[in-house]
């Protein structure tokens, strides 16, 4: 069988560092930290006090009131973001067969926001279940993508990925499986997480995942530095228009980049640290290349998954040096995390926009706040420290990793006719 070509031809980003695709491009070249104090409750009592939310952001600008109520802000920013990349891949509506386009959407957490409220609340009461008849679909992981659905009428494969970090990779993963098998002529694809909130918060701060650095919390989120102290939490969301190549040929689309390559793989480990050795991400990275049909030579840039904790960024650049060799040495390497901070389950999309951007752009998004060398990082990697580099990027590569030892890697190609 004769497996289709897979190319991306709409994008849209509700993120930490701006709130469309140009602007969160913008932030990334730039090198912005998106970390802020945090605003969605009062934080003064948790030991982390900051996290990378959204900012300017009023959800009534782009989804009506009655509509928007009955939506966890998780929902909402998939539906922005899949309104701006619909929009941008200029899919006429009235002419495409909605049966041949799906929606696979991923979150790692879902309405946790939703379920946290309806909860205190109830806890609150006299123990008379007064519950929002909206608690439940608000609450579910895979309403996002029946709401993307729904605006637009499209009745393809619908569903939701959860893998934890590794979300949304799979969800684009799954999207290109289906799309080259010929089940779909297109699948808005992506992820969306909404979880600064006091139990996101109190829970991974428990689990001592978070960085703790609110004296000087822009700079909180550093991969790879000597002094890394854990994650930032972040939120916001990111889709992509992935369509067959003869599909979008036929109706003049613009085309951002191809979708070749995708890996899935088990750490089988431990169910929150990676793999000392890496040897989960070693598998997965060799998959996605023997997928994608081409040697470790042929990637010019890594976004990792880079989080800044102290066991993780030594494991994936262990396993980074076991698949690409010496090649290692020649490859951009950046964690965009050390901007955005770590969106959970939307980190996969919006890091393999990342990597799309950098194949169009020909730029490495940096990453910042390096400040000292680890001694046990390699220092003869180029791990694109504090400020963006111009390169010609023909493959980039995506890798995110999940609690559990869920691993997916997603490569991304320069479009060649």
């Amino acid at each position: 069988m004769q497996l289709k070509r897979v190319v991306i031809t709409g994008i849209g980003a509700l993120t930490p560092l701006g709130n469309s695709a140009p602007e969160y491009w913008e932030g990334l070249k730039n090198g912005v930290s998106g970390a802020g104090p945090i605003t969605r409750f009062d934080a003064s009592k948790f030991k982390t006090k900051f996290a990378c939310e959204v900012k300017n952001f009023d959800v009534y600008n782009f989804i009506d009131k009655k509509e928007a109520r009955r939506m966890d802000p998780y929902t909402q920013y998939a539906v922005v973001t899949s309104d701006e990349a619909v929009k941008d891949s200029g899919l006429d509506l009235e002419k495409v067969d909605k049966d041949r386009i799906g929606v696979i959407w991923g979150t790692g957490i879902g309405g946790l926001t939703s379920f946290f409220h309806e909860v205190v609340d109830y806890a609150k009461g006299d123990g008379t279940p007064r519950f929002s008849p909206f608690f439940i679909p608000m609450m579910i992981a895979d309403i996002a993508a029946g709401h993307i659905s729904m605006k637009y009428g499209f009745r393809g494969p619908n569903y939701a990925t959860v893998s934890a970090c590794a979300t949304s990779n799979h969800s684009v993963i799954d999207s290109f499986n289906y799309i080259r098998l010929g089940k779909a002529d297109a699948i808005i694809t992506g992820g969306s997480e909404a979880c600064v909130n006091e139990p996101a918060v109190g829970g991974f701060n428990s689990m001592k995942a978070l960085s703790e650095r609110n004296d000087d919390y822009k700079t909180a989120s550093r991969p790879f530095d000597k002094d890394r102290d854990g994650f930032v939490l972040g939120e916001g969301s990111a889709t992509l228009v992935l369509e067959e190549l003869e599909h979008a040929k036929a109706r003049g689309a613009k085309i951002y980049a191809e979708v070749v390559g995708g890996g899935m793989s088990a750490d089988a480990y431990h169910i929150t640290a990676p793999h000392p050795e890496g040897l989960g991400v070693i598998a997965v990275m060799k998959s996605a290349l023997a997928d994608a049909g081409i040697t470790a030579q042929d990637i010019d840039y890594v976004n990792v998954h880079g989080t800044s904790t102290p066991l993780g960024d030594v494991a994936e650049l262990k396993a980074i040096k076991q698949v690409f060799g010496d090649h290692a040495y020649n490859m951009n390497i950046s964690s965009t995390k050390s901007m955005t901070g770590h969106l959970l389950g939307a980190a996969g999309a919006i890091e393999s926009l990342a990597c799309l951007l950098a194949i169009n752009k020909g730029i490495i998004p940096p990453t910042i706040n390096h400040f000292t060398d680890d001694p046990d990082i390699d220092s003869g990697l180029n791990l694109t420290f504090n400020t963006h580099q111009v390169r010609e990027v023909n493959y980039a590569l995506s890798n995110t990793f999940g609690f559990g030892g869920h691993n997916a890697t997603v490569i991304l190609k320069k479009y060649t006719s």
